[in-house]
Formats: structure tokens, sequence, C-alpha cells
């Protein structure tokens, strides 16, 4: 797995498919929409989320439906990885989290109570 370079920056090809859900990543990266790269970003490195938050906060997400399921990609894949490197995963999954209250007022994914996925 390598760099894939969009606009000039480059992105990891693994956080992009992970991000994006899809294994053939390469053959989709013109329609990657900016928030998704923009979440590919912080997650790569998730110090730079508290300069992002207003940013996210008002961004017009193209596809909500998609955004919120990298999200939780983001989340399920760091619990499943956790054990690689716990500090790595725990602040990827604090990013994902911290996205996900703000743009959707709850946790899907939430521990001990009833998930968001049965209200659509």
């Amino acid at each position: 797995m390598g760099e894939i370079i969009i606009f000039e920056k480059k992105y990891s090809e693994k956080n992009l498919q992970l991000i994006t859900g899809k294994k053939d990543i390469c053959s989709h990266v013109k329609d990657i929409p900016e928030e998704m790269l923009l979440l590919s970003e912080v997650i790569e490195d998730p110090r730079k989320l508290p300069y992002l938050l207003e940013t996210f906060h008002t961004a017009q997400i193209k596809n909500e439906k998609a955004f919120h399921f990298a999200l939780l990609r983001v989340q399920v894949d760091s619990d499943i990885r956790m054990h690689e490197d716990i500090q790595r995963y725990q602040q990827r999954k604090y990013v994902a989290e911290t996205l996900e209250k703000l743009l959707y007022g709850e946790l899907m994914l939430s521990v001990g109570e009833n998930s968001g996925m049965d209200d659509d």
C-alpha cells in the first residue's frame, strides 16, 4: 500500500480505501469528495482535528449517508486494530466519534444503547 496524490497532496491509499469503502480506490480517485479527503487527512494526523472542526461543521457534505458510514468504518477499523497500536487507533476513533457527534449529534455505534441505525 502506498500513497495517492490528489490535488498535489499525498493521501494514504489504505485510509482512502477505508473511508470510501472501496478496495479498488485507484479507479475511484476522481470521485472522492473533498470532505472524504479531509477526513483522510485528519485520521492520518489526528492533531489537525482541533484546527479543522469549524471546517467540518460548515462543510457542504455531498453525500451525508456516505460520509456517516465513512466515520463508522473508521471507528470499526480502529476497534479491530486497537491491539496493533493502541494510541494510534484510539486517536483515530476519537476523531471519527468527535466528528460524528459534531455533524450528527450522536453516535450510531454507542456501547450499551440502541444504535441510530434503526432510525432510517
